[in-house]
């Protein structure tokens, strides 16, 4: 039976991994000039042990040849990338540019200039499209209207709301003012009519006095309090 597969990892012995390094390295070399033999090619190998040495092979009588061959070969390719690319974005500038054209052309033909190019079919695609716009944006145009009329109605009910509040609220306070305005007059006539009872009391008063005088001067000391109220007789008229 023959070997199984063996995994491929990392040698930890320095000494195992040094002879190892020694082996493959031969074994590589020699297949490298092999393959340079048997067909023809060119072949360049280049390793650095742990310890840095360097281990070199080629086919050609150095291998600054190869490399060469290699960085030409790889400058070509890179090359060769860059025009591609370069050659893709000029496509794309064009078909850009051409695009950017035929949208400026449909929007002077859409305002009315440019169009005598037009045939027949360019003109009736151009006007059924002017009639597909122009509904559009009626139906936007009646749509914007309504919510303004929707909205003004809102407003016109918010404030005929707040006017018959503000009726109510002003009628309230007349019913009130009227209420309280009898009984302010009530408590301000009082004091007058009580004062002016107190005057006609004491004007209906007569004094009485006990007098010791002539029939005569009785006579016109009664005369004198009945015309004058609150006269005062004089002392000479009064007898002790």
């Amino acid at each position: 039976m023959g070997r199984g597969r063996v995994q491929l990892k990392r040698i930890e012995n320095k000494t195992s991994q040094q002879v190892t390094f020694s082996k493959r390295r031969t074994g590589l070399l020699k297949k490298a000039h092999e393959i340079s033999v048997l067909c023809d090619t060119q072949v360049a190998l280049i390793m650095f042990s742990t310890k840095g040495k360097l281990f070199e092979y080629s086919s050609e009588p150095s291998v600054e040849n190869v490399l060469e061959r290699y960085e030409r070969h790889a400058h070509t390719i890179h090359a060769g990338a860059n025009n591609e690319s370069q050659e893709n974005w000029s496509f794309d500038y064009f078909k850009l540019t051409a695009k950017a054209e035929v949208l400026e052309r449909n929007i002077r033909n859409f305002a009315g200039y440019d169009l005598d190019p037009l045939n027949l079919k360019e003109l009736q695609n151009l006007e059924h499209q002017l009639d597909t716009a122009l509904k559009r944006i009626r139906t936007r145009k009646n749509q914007v209207l309504n919510q303004s009329i929707s909205e003004m109605q809102k407003r016109t009910r918010t404030l005929q709301e707040q006017n018959s509040m503000l009726a109510k609220m002003k009628e309230k306070e007349k019913t009130l003012t009227e209420n309280s305005q009898p009984e302010t007059l009530g408590q301000s006539s009082s004091p007058f009519n009580l004062s002016s009872q107190k005057q006609l009391l004491r004007q209906r008063q007569v004094p009485c006095l006990t007098l010791r005088a002539s029939p005569e001067e009785a006579v016109g000391a009664q005369t004198a309090a009945a015309g004058g109220g609150n006269t005062l007789i004089p002392p000479w008229m009064l007898h002790g």
